[in-house]
C-alpha cells in the first residue's frame, strides 16, 4: 500500500525524499507528495499520478528545508487527486499515513462540530485535525500524538511534521509497518528497510502501538506514556538489490532470479551431501499435530493450496486452507494441538496478520512462511521458516511464490518423516528432486521465446482465458489465471479440470484460449480426457507438459511447451515459471504497466 518516508537531515532533504519514494513505487500508488519546513512553515508539493509528475512540479517550484516527509498514496478514502494526495496538512501539522482510520467519520463529525474545516476527502485529515486541535489547546507535539493514539481506531502508520519544530518528526504504527533509521547526525522514518537502504543499515522496526520521536541524534520510542526500548538491527538490504539489471521490468528480473533464490532457500533446509532435511527447532511435535490450518491471501493462498496436497499426501496430516480475509469472520472452531501456517511475502499483510491472531487466541501454534524476518507476522509467530527471495519489487508475486512453495514442501517432507509416512529413502529421493529443481527452472526459462510467441499470437487477443489443472496443478492454474488478470487485465479463470463439465465448458468456443497445466503424473489420463473435451468444442488449447504429455497431446494444441520431466511432487514449482512468463509477455504485448498494474498494491496493509 502507501509508502512513507521522513528525514531529518543536514542538507536539503527534498531530493532524498524523492529518491526514497522511488524505492517505494513497488507498493503501488496513484499520487505522491512531499512536505518540508521552510522558515518554520509547512510547504508542500503534491501531484496526481506517477512520481515524474511530482518531480516536474518540484522542478517548477523547488522545495528547500532540511526536515521533511514524503508519501506515495494508494487511494482508500477519496478518489486519486492532488487534493487528496499526501501530505495532508493544516497550518500546524502535516501528516503522511498508510492504512485506514476506521472511526474517521465519528472523529470528523466531532471536529467539524468544533468549527474545523476539512479540505480533503481522506480519512487521514482527521489525524491532522486531531493533532492540530491538541496543539491549539497548548499540548506539545509529543502530548498531541500520545493523545491521538488513544482516539484512533484502525490499522495505520503515521509520520507527522510540525510547524516551528525543525528538530523533530513523530511517527506511530498500529498494524501497518514503520521503521526507524539511524544515521550520523541524521535520522529517518520509513515504511520498510527498502526505503531506508540508501541512507542507513541501522534500523529499528516499531511494534504495534509504538509511537516514536526522532531528532538528529536518535529516537525515543513510547507505548502510551511509557518509554520503551526496541532493538537496533543491521539490515542486509542494499541499493544494488533494487536495480532491474539488464531486464526491462522488475517482474522479469525476479522471474529470472528464481533458480538462484530457490537454490538459496533449499540450501537453508537441505544438506546436499546427505539430502537430510534440517528445519530449525520446532515448538511442536509433528506427531501430535491434530490439524494444520493454512491461511494467506492472493498468490500466497495458492501456495497454501499446493501445500495441502503435500502435507496430506506425504504426512497424512489433515489440512484446511483458509482465505485470510474471511477466516476470522467465520469464527471457525480450531482443535487443540493444531498448528496454523501463515504465509505472506511482506509479513505485513493485514488480513493474514489478523487471521494469525485469531488462530493464536484459539490455542494454535503459529508457524509463518515470510520473506521479511523482521515483519509483524514473523515477530508474532512461534517459529519462522524464511523464504530467501530477497526484495520483490514487481507487484505481481513471482519468486516469493516459488520460494514459499519450496519451504512448504520441505516442511511437508519433514512432517512425513516425523510421522513415519515418508521413508528415509523416499525423503532422500524427493530431496534429490528438489536439489535438481533450480537447473530445471533454468531450462524452463530458456524457453522464453516460445512463451512470447504464444502470448503475442494467442493470449493477447483474447477477451477470456481459462486455465485447467488437476491435483497439485490446480492451484497453479489458479495462479496462472491470477497473473494474467493482474498485469494484462484480461479476464481469466482457473479451474480444476474435472469441474469443466460441471458448468465452465459452456464458455468454450474458438475464441477462448485454454491453458492446460499437465505434467505427466498419476492423474494425467484424467487431464488428457478433459483436454480432449475442450478440443472437441473448438477451444484454443495451449499445453504445458513434459515429453510424455507432449507426445500424446501436442498435436491437438495450437501451442505446446515442452518442459523438463520432473518428479510430480515438485512439478508445481516448475510449472509456475511458464504461467508467469505467459502472463508477462501478454502484458508486454498489450502495453500495460507490468510492474505497477492499475488498482493494485504490493503489500496490502488495509482491509
Amino acid at each position: 500500500m502507501c509508502g512513507i518516508i521522513g528525514i531529518i537531515g543536514k542538507a536539503p532533504v527534498t531530493p532524498l525524499l524523492v529518491e526514497a519514494l522511488k524505492r517505494l513505487e513497488y507498493r503501488g500508488y496513484d499520487s505522491a507528495g512531499v512536505a518540508t519546513l521552510v522558515g518554520g512553515r509547512i510547504e508542500r508539493r503534491r501531484a496526481q499520478g506517477k512520481l515524474v509528475n511530482l518531480e516536474a512540479r518540484l522542478a517548477e517550484e523547488p522545495l528547500a528545508g532540511t526536515i521533511g516527509i514524503g508519501h506515495t498514496r494508494w487511494a482508500t478514502h477519496g478518489k486519486p487527486s492532488e487534493r487528496n494526495a499526501h501530505p495532508i496538512a493544516t497550518s500546524r501539522v502535516a501528516v503522511v499515513h498508510n492504512g485506514i482510520i476506521e472511526n474517521f467519520q465519528e472523529l470528523k463529525d466531532e471536529l467539524s462540530a468544533e468549527g474545523r474545516r476539512f479540505d480533503s476527502d481522506t480519512d487521514t485529515e482527521v489525524v491532522a485535525q486531531l493533532l492540530t486541535a491538541s496543539l491549539e489547546r497548548g499540548a506539545t507535539p509529543e502530548q498531541a500524538m500520545a493523545g491521538a493514539m488513544g482516539r484512533l481506531r484502525g490499522a495505520f502508520a503515521l509520520v507527522a511534521l510540525f510547524s516551528g519544530r525543525d528538530d523533530i518528526l513523530i511517527g506511530a504504527r498500529r498494524g501497518s509497518s514503520l521503521a526507524v533509521g539511524y544515521g550520523d547526525g541524521e535520522m529517518y522514518l520509513g515504511t520498510d528497510a527498502l526505503a531506508l537502504a540508501p541512507f542507513t543499515k541501522r534500523v529499528t522496526y516499531l511494534e504495534d502501538d509504538d509511537w516514536v520521536v526522532i531528532d538528529a541524534e536518535g529516537a525515543r520510542i513510547f507505548q502510551g506514556d511509557r518509554e520503551v526500548q526496541r532493538e537496533i538491527r543491521l539490515s542486509g538490504i542494499s541499493g544494488a538489490m533494487m536495480g532491474k539489471g539488464n531486464h526491462k521490468h522488475f517482474m522479469l528480473k525476479e522471474i529470472y532470479e528464481q533458480p538462484a533464490v530457490v537454490g538459496d532457500t533449499l540450501q537453508t533446509f537441505i544438506d546436499p551431501a546427505t539430502r537430510a532435511i534440517s528445519l530449525p527447532p520446532l515448538p511442536f511435535d509433528w506427531n501430535t499435530v491434530t490439524r494444520l490450518t493454512i491461511t494467506a491471501c492472493g498468490t500466497a493462498c495458492y501456495a497454501g493450496m499446493v501445500a495441502k496436497y503435500w502435507f496430506e499426501k506425504l504426512a497424512r496430516l489433515p489440512v484446511e486452507v483458509e482465505v485470510a480475509s474471511e477466516f476470522r469472520y467465520r469464527e471457525p472452531p480450531l482443535p487443540a494441538g493444531g498448528v496454523c501456517i501463515a504465509i505472506s511475502q511482506s509479513g505485513e499483510t493485514v488480513d493474514t496478520l489478523a487471521a494469525l491472531r485469531y488462530a493464536k487466541e484459539n490455542g494454535q501454534t503459529i508457524l509463518s512462511v515470510v520473506n521479511v524476518p523482521e515483519s509483524a507476522i514473523a515477530r508474532e509467530s512461534d517459529i519462522v521458516l524464511p523464504t530467501l527471495a530477497g526484495p520483490e519489487i514487481g507487484v505481481a508475486s513471482t519468486k516469493a511464490f516459488t520460494t514459499q512453495l519450496t519451504v512448504l514442501l520441505v516442511a511437508a517432507m519433514d512432517a512425513g518423516r516425523a510421522r513415519g509416512v515418508l521413508s528415509a529413502a523416499e525423503s532422500a529421493r524427493l530431496a534429490g528432486a528438489l536439489i535438481e529443481l533450480p537447473a530445471h527452472i533454468n531450462t524452463a526459462l530458456n524457453l522464453e521465446a516460445q512463451y512470447k510467441r504464444i502470448a503475442e499470437d494467442v493470449l493477447s487477443f483474447a477477451r477470456d482465458v481459462l486455465y485447467l489443472g488437476r491435483g497439485s496443478s490446480f492451484p497453479i492454474a489458479l495462479e496462472g489465471a491470477l497473473k494474467l488478470k493482474e498485469i494484462s487485465y484480461i479476464h481469466a479463470e482457473g479451474y480444476a479440470a474435472g469441474e469443466m463439465k460441471h458448468g465452465p465448458i459452456a464458455l468454450i468456443d474458438e475464441h477462448v484460449p485454454v491453458v492446460v497445466v499437465a505434467p505427466t503424473d498419476a492423474i494425467f489420463d484424467k487431464t488428457a480426457s478433459n483436454f480432449e473435451q475442450v478440443k472437441a468444442r473448438g477451444g484454443k488449447l495451449v499445453l504445458l507438459s513434459d515429453s510424455a504429455g507432449n507426445a500424446r497431446l501436442a498435436s491437438h494444441a495450437v501451442a505446446a511447451v515442452l518442459l523438463p520431466t520432473v518428479d510430480p511432487v515438485v512439478s508445481p514449482i516448475l510449472y509456475t515459471v511458464p504461467v508467469q512468463l505467459l502472463a508477462y509477455h501478454t502484458a508486454v504485448a498489450k502495453g500495460t504497466d507490468v510492474d505497477q498494474p492499475r488498482n493494485l498494491a504490493k503489500s496490502v496493509t488495509v482491509e
